[in-house]
């Protein structure tokens, strides 16, 4: 049930509000000065206030400036029996809904408090959805990589460059491509997303260029593309290697002209919108075996993003799980649960080639499957591959009291030397059966000599 707090200096009034408004099944408080309004307003916050313009010898204009600082205000409708258009002005830009002259109707005040309580549980509900979007949009992880991706984000969403996320499937290009729309200053605008795969050859011009009425066969009525939808503000275009080499020739035509013209159309219609794109495929090999085209490549790659896939970044699974288990449980409604040191140091050594939602789909598959308030190690047995490691006996007992970075840097150096001898130290092969890239490797063997050395030094 709605509450209304109805504030006006003439106790009459007050009475004839309060009566009519609660006879429509509305909560009323009522209040004759600001004191009595503040009051209600800290121990019984209402969701509309019916504010005179006058309380009394007080400015009721000046106490709508104070209703707006409140951390969840309510909607305000400004009433005045001696009202001028200035006075009207100043309340709507002090935030309220609306204004209305006295003498009124009821009518009219039951019509104003109806439509400003809905705009109000409209904004309510907005804000709820954004800030449930970015909870699920949030770029988690301290480690280096991360640290250096949101670094990278923050420089380069202000700008108006197109940009180039490449990164393998399920590293969160999309989540990065999200980041980089709420930190630029197209925010305000729509962010609207396509995804290349999914769209079959013969509809995709449609879909992002729009098409006239009776352009092709089911065409029945004109439809805007993603390019007019996303005006003002961010057009995401995923996979964008998947795209045909014809329609790439029309979205290079449309990237360097900035406009664009409806399939069976002949307007041209002028844009103005960001681009970004992201892949998952190799684009420069694309080039080579003309699969892809050069120019369309150097025109969306103004900046490119790389987004690391979860086994460089190892050392963010244990915040990953805690995101994901605190994002599930309030979305789906499951019972949270903690995870076990040993349960982490092994979802820690899975080398996770679906990266960062493989990861997440395990968390959702431990919460409704694990009875108990604890995911244990052995919960894991049969969800994620068994990891053979090449340990010192003597130091299997120690491994689990080590500190959780330790043990996991530990792990992955063991791990990779023991596929290297497998390899007979073969890092090209290596690289290969790790499903990490050779230059990575490469850096990741050469930082571990080094501190090799820098241990070796210290020693006496």
């Amino acid at each position: 049930m709605a509450h209304i707090l109805v504030t006006d200096d003439e106790a009459a009034l007050r009475k004839t509000l309060a009566s009519v408004l609660e006879d429509e099944g509305y909560r009323v408080s009522a209040a004759g000065t600001r004191e009595e309004a503040r009051a209600v307003l800290a121990s019984d916050p209402p969701d509309l206030v019916l504010l005179d313009v006058w309380l009394g010898e007080e400015d009721g204009l000046g106490f709508l400036e104070e209703i707006a600082k409140e951390p969840d205000p309510p909607a305000v409708v400004v009433m005045s029996g001696h009202g001028t258009i200035e006075t009207a002005v100043r309340a709507l830009k002090a935030g309220a809904f609306d204004y209305i002259e006295k003498p009124f109707s009821l009518d009219r005040v039951l019509t104003v408090a109806g439509n400003a309580l809905r705009q109000r549980s409209l904004e309510r509900e907005n804000r709820e959805l954004r800030e449930k979007v970015s909870g699920q949009t949030e770029l988690v992880g301290s480690s280096p990589a991360m640290v250096q991706l949101r670094e990278l984000v923050a420089r380069v969403a202000p700008s108006e460059g197109w940009v180039l996320i490449s990164g393998e499937n399920g590293t969160g290009k999309e989540l990065v491509a999200r980041a980089l729309h709420r930190a630029s200053l197209r925010s305000r605008g729509p962010f609207v997303d396509v995804n290349c795969a999914a769209i079959p050859d013969t509809l995709i011009e449609s879909e992002l260029f729009g098409h006239e009425r009776g352009a092709f066969t089911g065409a029945l009525t004109l439809r805007k593309g993603k390019f007019e939808q996303a005006a003002g503000g961010t057009l995401f275009l995923d996979e964008v290697g998947d795209m045909a080499l014809g329609t790439q020739a029309k979205l290079l035509r449309v990237l360097q002209e900035r406009a664009v013209v409806r399939v069976g159309g002949s307007r041209s219609i002028a844009l103005d919108v960001r681009v970004v794109a992201a892949t998952n495929r190799d684009l420069s090999e694309m080039i080579a075996a003309r699969l892809f085209r050069e120019d369309l490549y150097y025109r969306l790659n103004v900046v490119q993003i790389p987004v690391p896939p979860l086994r460089e970044r190892r050392e963010d699974i244990p915040a990953l799980v805690d995101h994901f288990v605190r994002l599930l449980c309030r979305d789906s409604g499951h019972r949270p649960k903690e995870f076990s040191p040993e349960a982490l140091v092994r979802l820690s050594a899975h080398s996770w080639p679906g990266n960062v939602r493989e990861l997440k789909n395990l968390v959702e598959r431990l919460l409704i499957l694990v009875p108990g308030p604890v995911v244990q190690e052995g919960d894991l047995r049969g969800m994620i591959p068994e990891t053979v490691l090449a340990l010192d006996p003597k130091e299997e007992t120690i491994l689990p009291e080590l500190p959780l970075r330790e043990a996991r840097d530990r792990f992955e150096r063991d791990y990779v030397r023991e596929i290297l001898d497998r390899c007979g130290g073969n890092i090209a092969r290596a690289a290969q059966r790790l499903g990490v890239d050779r230059t990575s490797l490469h850096r990741k063997i050469r930082q571990w000599e080094e501190e090799a050395e820098r241990e070796d030094e210290k020693s006496p």
